[in-house]
């Protein structure tokens, strides 16, 4: 019977469990028994998805670039590409500019709370501000510079610098394809099979899934199990950032699905459910890739060299859920601290959060360095990050999950642009 559950079911089923087991076990005093014993299978899980995440990305952008022979296609589709990523988040930011505004989470904070927090959190602040610090000092046209890696190998030990990789696989793909076809042959094959055998390891990866998500979601439980009063209080802020970001999942990406990729609803929310579900346990838009490239050509039957494409960009460059809460979080901060922030200054942010999400590592708690460099930009104290830190780890659950939902709708959009979506219903083929 269990076998026959599909895997999204079987998710479901360990993330509930691993809920209930946490509770029972900070009922019942087994906190030490569930870290020790317990947790470390979450982070095998976790460690799995991320070992495989950089050769995924490399292969499957290599094996899709160089099966578009034609070089104005390929430039075309990356034009696309980054575009409607961008589009995707300035509404975005906007949504989070829009509810925080509506609902004013900041005005019902605490004041007795404020310096329990900032002194709670200040360790984290400084490490934080320091790496913005060093962000911030950068020219212009670092981002560039980045991209471009001194040692591919030194790159690709490390899953932060992503868009170094894309950059290589890019370079090496192009040239794959500018190459005649009878030299590069023996290449081309060789990354096919190595594609088959990484997907294959996927595969075996995901079986590992339900017991890996029961491992991190006991874990959370139990690590957020003394802090129930930074719940309490920062409920607002929470239910705040919660209805942005469900907006997104649930009714922005799929109106654009069914406008622009015509796919039904329920077919694209079925579809890139597992995936989901993986990007809500492991919080990591990178470690989640596998999952949402076999979900996206599996079930929404966009084409490997597109999906092989788009995806992983928007690692990298698409962070939705990242700059919808960056705007809430800044403007949440300026109500607690009783700073109205003016028109141009809101604008501002939703300029800084859209620049600032592109270059956000597509990795747990990735995002709180580039949120100080957006409050920086409208003179917010960022000594203000301490009253959110407590909760910012249920919430980079959430945001994940609509990063990679974005990724699988620009991909669905891109590839039906392209004429390369085979998904067909009964109702409009």
């Amino acid at each position: 019977m269990l076998k026959r559950l599909p895997l999204w079911a079987k998710i479901f089923i360990g993330m509930g469990l691993g809920i209930l087991w946490g509770f029972i076990s900070v009922w019942t005093g087994w906190e030490d028994f569930t870290t020790d014993w317990v947790k470390p299978w979450g982070t095998i899980f976790l460690k799995l998805l991320k070992m495989i995440a950089v050769p995924l990305i490399f292969v499957s952008l290599v094996k899709g670039i160089s099966s578009l022979t034609d070089i104005t296609k390929l430039s075309r589709i990356g034009y696309k590409t980054i575009v409607i990523y961008l589009i995707t988040t300035v509404f975005a930011t906007t949504v989070g500019l829009a509810f925080v505004n509506i609902l004013k989470p900041g005005d019902v904070f605490p004041d007795d709370k404020q310096e329990q927090y900032r002194q709670k959190f200040s360790g984290q602040i400084e490490l934080r501000q320091e790496s913005a610090r060093e962000i911030e000092k950068r020219s212009p046209l670092q981002f560039f510079e980045d991209m471009v890696p001194d040692n591919i190998f030194l790159s690709a030990g490390d899953n932060s610098k992503m868009l170094q990789i894309i950059f290589f696989a890019i370079l090496f793909s192009i040239s794959l394809v500018l190459i005649p076809g009878e030299k590069t042959k023996v290449i081309k094959d060789f990354f096919d099979g190595l594609n088959d055998i990484i997907l294959k390891i996927v595969d075996i990866i995901m079986r590992f899934a339900p017991i890996g998500v029961f491992a991190l979601m006991a874990a959370l439980v139990v690590d957020y199990s003394g802090d129930i009063d930074i719940f309490t209080a920062l409920g607002m802020y929470m239910i705040t950032v919660t209805i942005g970001l469900l907006l997104l999942i649930v009714g922005f990406y799929p109106l654009l699905i069914r406008i622009f990729a015509r796919i039904r609803i329920s077919d694209f929310l079925k579809g890139i459910l597992p995936a989901q579900l993986v990007a809500f346990s492991t919080s990591s838009s990178a470690a989640t890739l596998p999952v949402t490239l076999k979900q996206v050509i599996n079930e929404l039957k966009v084409s490997k060299p597109i999906a092989n494409f788009v995806l992983p960009v928007g690692v990298t460059i698409n962070m939705d859920g990242t700059s919808c809460y960056q705007a809430i979080a800044a403007v949440f901060i300026a109500q607690v601290f009783g700073i109205d922030l003016t028109l141009i200054q809101q604008l501002t942010i939703v300029l800084t959060a859209t620049l600032a999400s592109i270059g956000t590592p597509g990795i747990p708690g990735g995002s709180i360095v580039m949120l100080i460099i957006v409050l920086n930009s409208v003179g917010l104290p960022v000594e203000g990050l301490a009253l959110i830190l407590g909760v910012d780890r249920p919430l980079d659950m959430l945001r994940t999950v609509v990063n990679i939902t974005g990724d699988s709708t620009v991909s669905s959009i891109v590839a039906r642009s392209e004429g390369e979506l085979g998904y067909k219903n009964n109702n409009n083929s």
